[in-house]
């Protein structure tokens, strides 16, 4: 699986044109801790509508998966490469490994 540290997570977005942020977070956790990078095109699909809803993602552009803590995100992440997405990544640790490390501003819950 491909892995992407929070902190390396600006960098990739501006080495890569068309990355997508792939938050797959339920809509209230979005709200309540949104993440975003500039030059990276954000989209929230909670995991549960990925399998429905994966098609709106194209397999050739990078994507970044994340969540809270990595795990569902590493979840879509699995799923994702085996529709044929090569290049999706899990960022570890997710908006809490985020705002721990990147963006203290940002609430953790």
């Amino acid at each position: 699986m491909n892995r992407l540290h929070v902190q390396d997570l600006i960098p990739f977005t501006q080495a890569h044109a068309g990355v997508v942020l792939l938050d797959v977070r339920e809509p209230w956790e979005v709200a309540l801790a949104p993440l975003s990078v500039d030059g990276a095109r954000t989209m929230s699909m909670p995991m549960g509508d990925v399998p429905a809803r994966c098609s709106e993602l194209d397999p050739q552009q990078p994507v970044v998966c994340f969540c809270h803590h990595g795990m569902r995100s590493a979840q879509v992440v699995a799923f994702l490469m085996h529709q044929g997405h090569r290049a999706v990544y899990n960022l570890e640790g997710g908006t809490d490994a985020w705002a721990r490390q990147v963006d203290p501003a940002m609430p953790r819950y």
